[in-house]
Formats: structure tokens, C-alpha cells, sequence
């Protein structure tokens, strides 16, 4: 991590989420081209691409010793080099349907440890920040979770994903009335990155959900620590960046309490 300038690369992060983020405002307003991928609510438009080759091209020439790792174009084993772990927009079905709830993903991994994050709500302009050991922001503005313990207090954030088997159905549904006859509320955004930094702002206070990917929590990950709370593998244990699914929350206590109230399942790493 010596060798890597984290303030440096936060900034360039920045900026570049900024100019991308441009593309995204314009085309929100506009009709947009949409492919299928793995199922009909696992969507790309050009400008997921777009975006994706922009924030390749300029990060990768910036820096041009570190990997690269994106949902749309580029996988890369995770390894110890530095290695950006890039969503060109988080939430592609918001965006196809202009709900303004999308958002630019940026995270960059170290010896495999997230140390940065950058999400950019660039329909709201929200430029949420985490550095570590340098604490988190959403347009300066310093963050800090909720810190509640109990999940009869918590309003609590999940989402159904994209694979709609009737395994995972079956495990979705039973989840939400697990959670929703302990919890304050439920809640569902569409973007894992601004779940994840909802938890990081207080404005919610925890966040589960399974069959995600790596670049959909990797910002975020960060983000929320440095807010102060907590981002760990559901069953319990340290998070794996890898493994598809997580909670975070605004403390372990409450964590843990989700942890013993959900089903579990496992799913094809991205490795």
C-alpha cells in the first residue's frame, strides 16, 4: 500500500467519475438502447459501455501498473497488484426507467483490501467518498452511520437481485417476511452502491442481499467502515469480496442479529 498514493488516486477517482457521470445525466433524459444479459432484469445500455471504456481507458493510462476489474468488459483475477473495481452504472434498471437512483461504482483494492471507494449519483449529484483510515463523505460532508443495535429500531434495505430461479425466489421472499416482521421497515433502492452508502449516511441502517457481484459492493465497502459500521459475509464471518453477497450494517450487534434471522445460500463466486 506504501507504494500506492491513495489521496492521488481518490482524486483522479473523483474527476473521473465527475466527467462520466456527465454521459449518464444526458442519456437519463433520453430513450436508451437495452441488451439482455443473463435474464430480463439483468440489463446494459450503451452507456453502461461507454462509461465503462472511459473509466478503463483513463484510469489504466493514469496509472498504468494497476488492473482492472468491470462488470461490462474486463475480469481479472483479484491479486495483490492494484486493481480498480469498476460498475460504469450501478442500478441499469433505474436508469432505463429514469428513477434517479443510479450511480457511478468506483473501488480500488490493494494487496486484495478495499482502500477506496467513489459512488457518484450524478441524476442527484451525490459524490459519496471513503478513504481508509481518512473517514467518508458524500460532497464533503463528513458521514457516520446510524449506529443502531436493534433490529426492531433498524429500517433495513434488500433487494431481489438478478436471478430469478425459484430457489432464490423461494429464498427472497422469505427473507423479506423474516425481516419485515422484526424490523422497523423494509426498504428497496435498486443500486447496491447507494444501499451502501444510505447505511454509510444514517439515512438506513442495515443492508443484505444475495447474488450480487464483486464491483456492486466494493465502493461501498469502504465507504460504509469509514462511516463506522460494519460489512460482513451473512452467515457471520469476514466479508469476501467475492462470494456474492454480504450485510452491512450500522453496528455488529445488529449485523449479527440479520445474520441469525436470514437464509443463507451460496452462490458461483467471481473469481
Amino acid at each position: 500500500m506504501s507504494a500506492v498514493d491513495i489521496d492521488e488516486c481518490c482524486n483522479v477517482a473523483v474527476e473521473v467519475a465527475k466527467a462520466a457521470g456527465k454521459d449518464i445525466r444526458k442519456a437519463f433524459y433520453e430513450s436508451k438502447t437495452v441488451q439482455i444479459k443473463m435474464s430480463n432484469v439483468d440489463l446494459v445500455t450503451e452507456t453502461d459501455k461507454k462509461v465503462e471504456d472511459f473509466l478503463k481507458s483513463t484510469l489504466l493510462s493514469t496509472f498504468p501498473g494497476h488492473c482492472f476489474i468491470g462488470e461490462e468488459s474486463t475480469f481479472n483475477k483479484l491479486t495483490d497488484t492494484p486493481t480498480w473495481i469498476i460498475d460504469p452504472v450501478d442500478g441499469t434498471m433505474n436508469f432505463v426507467h429514469s428513477f434517479p437512483h443510479s450511480c457511478i461504482s468506483i473501488g480500488l483494492a490493494v494487496n486484495k483490501q478495499i482502500v477506496l471507494g467513489v459512488v457518484y449519483n450524478p441524476i442527484l449529484d451525490q459524490m459519496y467518498t471513503g478513504v481508509k483510515g481518512k473517514g467518508a463523505f458524500c460532497n464533503g460532508q463528513k458521514l457516520k452511520v446510524s449506529g443502531v443495535q436493534n433490529l426492531s429500531g433498524a429500517l433495513v434495505i434488500a433487494e431481489c437481485g438478478s436471478t430469478r430461479t425459484k430457489d432464490n425466489m423461494d429464498q427472497m421472499f422469505t427473507n423479506f417476511r423474516r425481516v419485515t416482521e422484526k424490523a422497523h421497515g423494509l426498504r428497496m433502492i435498486g443500486s447496491a452502491a447507494l444501499n451502501m452508502c444510505m447505511i454509510a449516511s444514517g439515512g438506513a441502517d442495515a443492508y443484505f442481499e444475495y447474488t450480487l457481484h464483486c464491483w456492486d459492493m466494493a465502493a461501498g465497502k469502504i465507504i460504509v467502515e469509514e462511516a463506522g459500521g460494519v460489512v460482513i459475509d451473512p452467515e457471520g464471518g469476514e466479508l469476501d469480496l467475492m462470494s456474492r453477497r454480504l450485510i452491512c450494517a450500522s453496528s455488529q450487534h445488529l449485523a449479527m442479529s440479520l445474520s441469525t434471522l436470514l437464509q443463507h445460500s451460496q452462490h458461483p463466486r467471481d473469481e
